[in-house]
């Protein structure tokens, strides 16, 4: 009696075992088929592109950081070297290519849209001067708060003028990249990298501009980057072209001295090559991720660059490590894959696209549109924006 008694408790037990394994196992496989058609390629491509770019924006912090220890704060010079090379390239090859009369397309985009193109790189370059400038006045955390404000900004000139419509888990997405933000602040103030700026108003208020001013550019190169297949080089050209001289006039004003003090070592020299290396491999990749994603996945990608520079100041700097830091980069990715899990709806699609076609296409073109080249005699995205209204 008593060994039939524990082989039925046996029994039992087994009985037990077996069914929560078997609850277990389709749990797990639950939960394996719900984050399945999550992570695919679709999806992640555009989130690792988007770190390409981080990682390219960490760069030139780095080489800022040694021209800094070097008591070198030229911000637009090394802007300027960045804009040069966009010219050199872009911008000749505008010159190089012809349109159906047999005329350099440069000429025909001039004739068109020249004063467009100029106030944009006009608000380029004071983008990046603003921001730089900021750090004199403000402290870091402020701006790394601030500069946030390029999410919401773009977000609302995406719904405005690109007509793009989110849906919650693009909200849930952006709040939780905000989070991961508070977190890295948090631990820039526990390990003492907040600081005091001399004028925080007035630094606060460089940090909410510059951060307008990249909203308005980084939605003008998405819509452009999408209209045609050139898009991109259009789009660069016209910087090549226009940012020089504002960039130029504008460092000779506020720069000229600096520059005279500067002992030209091969330090120095390789540190500003550096530089405007990465703004021009980003400048360069930039569109063509817009092209992929759209302005708003790409500004989240890139809070990410300060948890980069922060790491690599670990080994080249001596900065301290926090667990927050860790803990603010997992949970930015995280927004990025929720963010993109879910394709945005433009005002016109009467069907949301299913979710694995990734928020990464916001903006669906028809395909005479996408197919045209940049040398078609509506080929540039202002004279075809006329046809149905002006931009």
């Amino acid at each position: 009696m008593y060994n039939m008694d524990n082989q039925s408790v046996s029994e039992i037990n087994q009985e037990r075992t077996s069914n929560v394994k078997y609850s277990c196992d389709g749990i797990l496989s639950k939960i394996v088929s719900s984050l399945k058609p999550i992570f695919t390629w679709k999806i992640l491509k555009p989130v690792l592109y988007g770190q390409v770019l981080s990682v390219l924006i960490c760069g030139t912090a780095i080489t800022s950081n040694y021209l800094s220890e070097d008591k070198i704060e030229i911000p637009l010079t090394q802007s300027f070297i960045n804009y040069v090379l966009l010219f050199f390239t872009y911008t000749m090859i505008l010159c190089v290519r012809k349109n159906e009369d047999g005329k350099p397309i440069l000429f025909q985009v001039l004739r068109k849209n020249w004063w467009r193109y100029a106030l944009l790189s006009t608000i380029d370059v004071e983008a990046n001067f603003m921001v730089v400038l900021a750090y004199q006045y403000t402290s870091l955390t402020s701006v790394q708060l601030l500069d946030c404000f390029v999410i919401p900004v773009v977000m609302l000139l995406s719904y405005f003028l690109l007509k793009v419509r989110y849906i919650h888990v693009h909200y849930i997405g952006v709040t939780i990249a905000l989070v991961g933000v508070a977190c890295m602040v948090g631990a820039d103030v526990l390990v003492g990298k907040g600081g005091v700026g001399s004028n925080p108003a007035l630094g606060d208020i460089l940090v909410l501009a510059g951060a307008v001013c990249y909203g308005i550019t980084n939605v003008s190169m998405e819509f452009i980057s999408k209209k045609h297949n050139n898009g991109n080089i259009e789009y660069l050209g016209m910087y090549g072209l226009f940012c020089p001289l504002v960039c130029g006039i504008q460092m000779a004003i506020l720069e000229h001295d600096k520059l005279a003090a500067i002992v030209w070592t091969p330090k120095v020299i390789l540190l500003l090559a550096g530089f405007g290396v990465c703004m021009y491999l980003l400048y360069s990749f930039m569109p063509i991720v817009m092209k992929l994603s759209s302005a708003t996945a790409v500004n989240i990608s890139l809070l990410t660059a300060d948890l980069y520079a922060l790491f690599s100041g670990l080994f080249l700097f001596g900065y301290k490590l926090s667990p927050l830091y860790i803990v603010s980069f997992v949970t930015i990715v995280i927004a990025l894959v929720i963010y993109n899990s879910m394709q945005p709806t433009h005002r016109n699609d009467a069907v949301q696209q299913p979710c694995d076609s990734s928020s990464m296409n916001s903006l669906t073109l028809p395909a005479n549109d996408e197919a045209e080249p940049l040398n078609h005699d509506l080929g540039t995205w202002f004279s075809k924006s006329n046809s149905a209204g002006e931009v």
